[in-house]
């Protein structure tokens, strides 16, 4: 391995880094409210199965041709095949990935940005400071561009630090607090009146519901996109782990994290909801339906820590510190793919190369702020609807079809040798080829509708 890459130096380390880009909002605010706009605990059950039959899968393509490839996910897709026409696909779906990255840290940043608003309204409403507050969570050009500079430059410095003083360092602090606070928010809302019903909602599913066509979708598209697949996050996560571990069990502790910490947000956002709605707040909209989307974070959250008397400052405190460390640790996976690709291909020192791909980003940022009613809502659909399923087939694909399957045994034998013995080898090479790619056009099919 050259010099600039660096590796993580711990299994831990690796675990909480790629846990971390896994675990972003995607977890602690969209599993929630996918679960709210789907029916509650259906929802819940679907989603279980599909991150290990199609996310599970789909991550382990991503882990294995990066520690294969040793390299960002250009030249990792790009080095897999001899032949010209594969390999220069190869290095132009790399590059898109590179720009989807980018594109999605662009807009992340200022949602990311509004959690560092409210969190710090949290304080100024604990001093009294009421203008101030104000101000924080209000939408306005200035505060949007202030914060989302404020979380850019978290981002920046945490990655310019390289990956085991930067990536698996913050990591291995940052996700151990996120847990602990998820864990003491959790154990205070229950105790509020409410709280049991949000409970009931979230555990006890319609079992009616788990065939309905609009859930599985919305399911299959939760648990491919919590994992943080498709645009190179995992690829290049998975280049710098030792060839000592064993991928599939690696993979598979974090798809359990993953997945365990999406539920665990659950058991906090929906009974906050009933507690919520116990204290007047409504919490449907007008055809009845549980409020999804961000407006359970700004328009139902918010007011029911107000009503939380002066306890409610602290617990608001808690949630935005909660809500900012889980859009970190996914902002600074997002940022490695173009920084990584950058200081290996170009030869630029990593500091460098953060400083101007990082700027670049806030750049975008800055643009979709002063035009947010034209560019916002097109960026993200651009990314996420459109571009990061197709980018997770196409490296399906690779992995399945261009990646020989000698090689790939090789691979995976790096860290365990008897894996030609065990069920994940006589299933999933069939299951990455033709299942994964199948499952993830058709999500994209039907989302389309």
């Amino acid at each position: 391995m050259s010099a600039p890459r660096g590796q993580f130096s711990t299994k831990f380390g690796f675990i909480m880094a790629a846990a971390g880009s896994a675990v972003g909002l995607g977890n602690i605010w969209g599993f929630p409210t996918q679960t709210a706009s789907n029916g509650g605990a259906a929802f819940v059950v679907v989603y279980f199965v599909l991150a290990f039959l199609l996310a599970y899968p789909a991550l382990m393509a991503e882990l294995v041709i990066g520690r294969h490839a040793r390299a960002n996910i250009v030249t990792a897709l790009g080095g897999l095949s001899d032949k010209p026409a594969a390999s220069l696909f190869g290095r132009f779906t790399g590059f898109y990935g590179v720009i989807t990255a980018s594109l999605i840290l662009s807009f992340y940043t200022i949602v990311a940005g509004w959690m560092i608003c409210y969190l710090a309204a949290a304080g100024t409403d604990l001093l009294g400071q009421d203008q101030a507050t104000q101000w924080l969570t209000s939408m306005s050009t200035e505060r949007n561009l202030l914060s989302s500079a404020v979380f850019a430059g978290l981002t920046l410095y945490i990655i310019s630090s390289g990956v085991q003083d930067g990536i698996e360092k913050w990591s291995s602090r940052l996700m151990p607090a996120l847990i602990g606070l998820l864990l003491l928010l959790i154990a205070y809302v229950l105790t509020q009146k409410g709280a049991m019903e949000g409970l009931k909602v979230y555990l006890l599913p319609d079992l009616s519901r788990v065939f309905e066509p609009t859930l599985i979708v919305s399911a299959m598209g939760q648990a491919f996109f919590s994992l943080s697949l498709g645009v190179g996050t995992m690829l290049v996560y998975g280049s710098y782990l030792s060839k000592e571990e064993s991928l599939p069990r690696m993979g598979a502790l974090v798809t359990v994290i993953d997945v365990g910490i999406a539920f665990t947000a659950g058991l906090l956002i929906l009974p906050a909801m009933f507690v919520a709605q116990e204290a007047g707040i409504t919490i449907t909209d007008a055809a009845g339906n549980l409020i999804g989307d961000s407006d359970i974070v700004f328009q139902v959250l918010p007011p029911l820590f107000d009503s939380m008397g002066p306890a409610g400052n602290f617990v608001a405190l808690a949630f935005f510190t909660l809500m900012t460390i889980a859009a970190l640790t996914s902002s600074i996976s997002m940022l490695e793919v173009p920084v990584s690709m950058t200081v290996e291909r170009f030869n630029v020192s990593r500091p460098v190369a953060a400083l101007v791909i990082g700027g670049s980003i806030f750049a975008i940022s800055c643009l979709l702020i002063f035009n947010f009613g034209t560019l916002f809502g097109f960026v993200i659909d651009l990314t996420t609807k459109y571009s990061q399923p197709l980018l997770g087939v196409v490296i399906c694909l690779y992995c399945g079809w261009i990646f020989k399957r000698h090689a790939l045994l090789k691979e995976l034998q790096e860290g365990q040798e008897d894996i030609a013995q065990t069920l994940f080898w006589k299933i999933w090479p069939l299951y990455v080829k033709i299942i994964c790619p199948l499952l993830i056009l058709a999500a994209f099919w039907l989302s389309l509708g």
